[in-house]
């Protein structure tokens, strides 16, 4: 290979997913994916937050006795069960707990949990046994099980800049994308029209390239032709998480055929000092569902989507000398919107009593959780996504 046609196929190469030749205008068409209405929002807390501290056992002494310092007190927090309450900085979700739209699920966890970030969030995110490594994402498996390999990368969007692993298949991946006009604007960029008239022919090792070129242009131009007529959503808080929740109002207003929606939210990952970032964190997550729930609900949708709010791990239930808490492994989980729900066994406070060497140990799979987002709400066959049969929750 001459420097010529390097520079060529690393040109390709860098660019990413921002343009279309003329050759592959065959993946613009589109194939149905929906089988239902209902849409997922799958919100992820990176950096592990602190479920203690977020859904507080109130009256539980161990509680108070482990966390002398970074306990909240009982007369701070706010009680929705005899034996659990909020953290004060999740004061705007009271409400939608207190009309049925918000439900917690205690100690959700896994099998030989793994206490590293990363590790912990691929067994999340592929949906994988502890010891399995997988290379597939149950969101991206979900579309490659309804389309297959035909469907268009917008039928599971992330609202970033990267693409987690959570939503790549084998044959279709989803499209991540913060800002959809932005992303119209790059793909329109002379350089890369330019760039598109490369004979693709004399190139056989770039041809995957061009498919996933195609793939985005085709979603970003449905996107913005979708998005750009919309009159705007309702007003959602400045921070990052406002925007992000604002972005995903936007796609489901203008009818967007997306069945999932991921958004991150974080870094939770505190050691040090832990209660000003946690209390930060938790209230931009409370406006930001506060303010989508309500904008759902003024949209006549609020039945029709869920959000499902998860950790890839919590903390230690001992604080350490840092006035934090270190990594830990069974977490609360929240279910907010929809009309299926869990029943209320399942939002039991934790047994502080009962550890497993200092952390708290899991009482519901979290592939039961997605079984049953799987099965109940996107109608579909969890087996054939997770890879064998989970029982799914209990619901009310």
């Amino acid at each position: 290979m001459n420097r010529k046609e390097f520079l060529r196929q690393s040109a390709i190469a860098a660019i990413g997913t921002w343009l279309v030749p003329d050759f592959v205008k065959a993946y613009e068409h589109r194939s149905p994916l929906r089988q239902n209405d209902k849409i997922l929002v799958v919100l992820q807390f990176s950096g592990g937050n602190d479920g203690l501290n977020t859904i507080i056992p109130y009256r539980n002494d161990i509680y108070y006795r482990e966390r002398p310092r970074l306990a909240i007190q009982a007369t701070e927090s706010l009680p929705f069960t005899d034996e659990m309450a909020f953290h004060p900085a999740l004061s705007k979700l009271r409400k939608w707990y207190d009309d049925g739209y918000f439900t917690v699920l205690s100690e959700v966890g896994y099998p030989n949990p793994d206490r590293s970030h990363f590790r912990s969030m691929d067994i999340w995110q592929t949906a994988s046994d502890s010891a399995d490594y997988l290379r597939t994402g149950w969101i991206g498996r979900y579309l490659d099980a309804q389309c297959n390999g035909a469907c268009q990368a917008y039928h599971a969007v992330e609202i970033d800049d990267q693409l987690s692993l959570s939503m790549k298949g084998t044959a279709v991946k989803g499209l991540a994308v913060s800002d959809p006009q932005r992303l119209h604007n790059q793909t329109q960029n002379k350089f890369y029209q330019e760039l598109a008239k490369v004979n693709h022919e004399e190139y056989h090792n770039v041809d995957y390239l061009y498919k996933t070129l195609a793939e985005t242009i085709s979603s970003s131009d449905y996107l913005y032709a979708k998005t750009k007529v919309t009159e705007p959503p309702a007003v959602y808080p400045a921070h990052d998480l406002g925007r992000k929740m604002r972005t995903v109002s936007g796609f489901i207003r203008s009818g967007v055929e997306a069945s999932v929606f991921y958004v991150s939210h974080g870094s939770f990952d505190t050691h040090v000092n832990q209660k000003p970032q946690q209390d930060r964190l938790l209230g931009q997550y409370a406006e930001a569902l506060d303010a989508f729930l309500a904008d759902m609900k003024k949209l006549g949708r609020l039945d029709d989507v869920i959000v499902m709010t998860f950790s890839e791990f919590g903390r230690r239930v001992r604080q350490n000398a840092s006035n934090g808490t270190d990594h830990g492994t069974a977490n609360c989980l929240f279910w907010a919107g929809g009309t299926l729900k869990p029943v209320p066994a399942l939002s039991a406070a934790p047994d502080l009593s009962r550890l497993d060497e200092g952390d708290l140990r899991y009482r519901t799979d979290f592939r039961d959780v997605y079984a049953t987002l799987l099965d109940k709400w996107l109608q579909v066959d969890s087996t054939a996504i997770l890879g064998r049969k989970f029982p799914g929750l209990p619901l009310a």
